[in-house]
C-alpha cells in the first residue's frame, strides 16, 4: 500500500533529489522548498532512508490539518489514536518547525503536541509514555506554515548526513549531503578520475567513491527511527540492507590533496573507516604545485571563503586556483563552490554553468568550468562548446530562488537548511522523461556484471551475523575496526562515543 512521503534537501538539491527518487521508483514526486514529496510503499521508505544521497530526513505524514491557535493544534493531535504508535512503556519526541504570525515559538507548539498525546494516554488507560529527547521510541515532526499544519512521523531519527564513516573532522567540515549534491550536479558517475585539490577531511571524496561504486550511504548507519516502529520488517530491511546487486565496478581512481598534512592524516581515517582506501589516494600538496593529469578527470572543491575558514591572502589563492586550471588542467571540466563574488573574478576563467547553493547560511555559487587551451575564439571557431544548450536555459533559470535578494545575503538563523525546512507545501508536479525503463533495465544488467560473486555467496541471512563476519575480517594494520575496500561496512560497529561529529 502507497502512501504520502516527504524528503527534506537543502535548497538547490531538490531537483537532484528527485531524479534519486525516480531512480528509486517512486511515484507522483512533486519538488516544493528545500523538499520533494512522493508516494511509495514501506520498501521504498526504508530504500529512501538507506540509498538517497541528497536527502537529510524522511517523514511520513500521518495528519493534516489547520489551525489557527494552540488550542486548536491541541485538538486535532488529540484526533490521532495515538494507539496505534505508542503505548505506555514507550518514549517519544517531537520536533517542530513554524512559518507563521499566529505561532512565534516552535518550542511551544512542540509542547502542545506532547500535551495533547500524553493526555489522551491518561484518559484512556491512566498512564502516559514519557518523553525522551536523546533516544526515543518515536520521533514526531510538526510543520506549520500559517494555518496549515503537517504532522509527520520521523523515519530517519538522526539527519541522514550523518553517514557514520567520518571519524575525525576539520573545522568548517563539507556537510556529506551537500557533497553528495555537489558531484550528482557534475554529472559525474565514476566515467574519468576525479580531483579535489582541497580536500579537507575527505568528504568531497568519499562521496565521490560511494557515487562512482552506487554503494548505498546508509551501509555506515547505526540504526534508523524507523526500526523502533511496531510495524517495522525486519526480513524486508535486511533484504534491503544485504542487497548488493547493484554496486558496480569502479575502473578510474579518485585523488585528494592538501597543503595541511593534520588534514591529509584526518582524511585517510575517514576513507580507510569508509573501506574505499583502493580507490582514494589521499597525499599532501599544494595546489600551487598542481600539474597535468595524466587521464581525463573532474576536479571538484570547495576553497576557503574567508568565513570560517581563512588564508592569509583569499583571492591571491582564487588568483592561482584560475592559474593552475588554465595552465595545468586543460581538456577537463572543474567545479568549484565559493561565496564570495571577487573571489570568483579573482579566478579569471568564464564560467559555463552557475549554480545557486547554499552551505549552510552561506548562498554560494557552484560554477563549472571547460577547461580549452588558446583563446576562446580559436576554441569555438575549431568546433568547442563552452556552454551547452542545456547549460544555458541553466543559467536563465538561475536565479529561481535569489529572487528579491542579494549574492551574499545570508538565511538567518531559524531558516538554517538543517533545521529550517518546508515553508511552504505547493508544490509544483515535476517529471523526469530521460529515466526510461529500458535505462534502468541495461544499468541493472551492467551493475550485476560487476557484482562481486565472493561476497554474494557469503551474505548472511540474518544481518547481525553478516556484519560481525564483516568485521571480524576488516582489521587494518592500525589494528582497529577500520576497513578496506571490497565489502560493505559494518553496520553496527562502534558507538557515538568513538565517533566525532561535527555540526556543519
Amino acid at each position: 500500500m502507497e502512501f504520502e512521503l516527504i524528503a527534506k534537501t537543502f535548497m538547490g538539491l531538490e531537483p537532484i533529489l528527485a531524479q534519486e527518487l525516480t531512480q528509486l521508483g517512486a511515484n507522483d514526486i512533486q519538488i516544493g522548498r528545500r523538499m520533494v514529496s512522493f508516494k511509495g510503499d514501506k520498501e521504498l521508505m526504508y530504500r529512501a532512508n538507506f540509498q538517497l544521497h541528497t536527502a537529510i530526513k524522511i517523514l511520513k505524514p500521518i495528519s493534516h490539518f489547520k489551525a489557527k491557535s494552540a488550542d486548536a493544534v491541541y485538538d486535532e493531535v488529540k484526533k490521532t489514536d495515538w494507539s496505534q504508535y505508542l503505548d505506555n512503556t514507550k518514549t517519544f519526541a517531537v520536533d517542530a518547525v513554524v512559518f507563521s504570525e499566529e505561532f512565534r515559538h516552535s518550542k511551544f507548539v512542540s509542547y502542545k503536541v506532547k500535551d495533547a498525546i500524553v493526555d489522551q494516554f491518561r484518559e484512556r488507560t491512566g498512564g502516559r509514555p514519557n518523553i525522551s529527547v536523546a533516544n526515543p521510541d518515536l520521533r514526531l515532526h510538526i510543520h506549520i506554515a500559517e494555518d496549515d499544519c503537517t504532522l509527520c512521523l520521523d523515519s530517519s531519527g538522526e539527519s541522514l548526513h550523518r553517514r557514520g564513516y567520518r571519524q575525525e573532522s576539520v573545522e568548517a567540515p563539507l556537510n556529506e549531503v551537500l557533497a553528495a549534491g555537489m558531484i550528482l550536479l557534475t554529472g559525474w558517475k565514476g566515467d574519468t578520475d576525479f580531483i579535489d585539490p582541497m580536500c579537507g577531511s575527505g568528504t568531497l571524496l568519499i562521496e565521490a567513491a560511494l557515487i562512482a561504486r552506487n554503494i548505498p550511504p546508509g551501509v555506515f548507519r547505526k540504526e534508523y527511527a524507523f526500526e523502533k516502529w511496531a510495524d517495522f520488517d525486519k526480513d524486508l530491511f535486511d533484504t534491503i540492507y544485504n542487497d548488493d546487486s547493484q554496486e558496480r565496478e569502479f575502473t578510474h581512481h579518485i585523488y585528494g590533496y592538501d597543503i595541511d598534512l593534520k588534514c591529509v592524516g584526518k582524511a585517510r581515517l575517514n576513507v580507510r573507516a569508509a573501506g574505499l582506501t583502493n580507490d582514494i589516494t589521499i597525499e599532501q600538496g599544494d595546489f600551487k604545485d598542481f600539474t597535468q593529469p595524466q587521464n581525463k578527470s573532474i576536479l571538484v572543491t570547495n576553497p576557503p571563503y574567508g568565513e570560517r575558514i581563512s588564508t592569509p591572502d583569499l583571492l591571491g589563492t582564487y588568483r592561482m586556483i584560475g592559474e593552475k586550471l588554465k595552465h595545468a588542467f586543460t581538456g577537463n571540466e572543474a567545479w568549484i563552490l565559493s561565496y564570495r563574488e571577487e573571489c570568483f573574478e579573482q579566478i579569471g576563467l568564464r564560467p559555463s554553468l552557475k549554480i545557486p547553493l547554499f552551505n549552510g547560511s552561506l548562498e554560494c555559487e557552484f560554477r563549472k568550468y571547460s577547461i580549452f587551451e588558446g583563446k576562446l575564439k580559436t576554441f569555438r571557431s575549431e568546433g568547442g562548446v563552452v556552454k551547452t544548450d542545456e547549460e544555458k536555459a541553466q543559467m536563465a533559470e538561475k536565479h529561481r530562488f535569489k529572487k528579491n535578494r542579494e549574492f551574499k545575503q545570508r538565511l538567518d538563523e531559524q531558516a538554517e537548511n538543517e533545521e529550517g525546512d518546508i515553508r511552504s507545501f505547493t508544490f509544483h508536479h515535476h517529471k523526469f522523461d530521460e529515466f526510461k525503463k529500458k535505462e534502468k533495465r541495461d544499468d541493472r544488467s551492467d551493475l550485476r556484471q560487476g557484482r562481486d560473486r565472493d561476497r554474494r555467496d557469503n551474505r548472511r541471512d540474518e544481518r547481525g551475523n553478516r556484519r560481525d563476519d564483516r568485521r571480524d575480517g576488516r582489521r587494518d594494520d592500525r589494528g582497529g575496526k577500520r576497513f578496506d575496500r571490497g565489502q560493505k561496512s559494518d553496520r553496527k560497529y562502534g558507538t557515538k562515543n568513538n565517533r566525532h561529529y561535527e555540526d556543519d
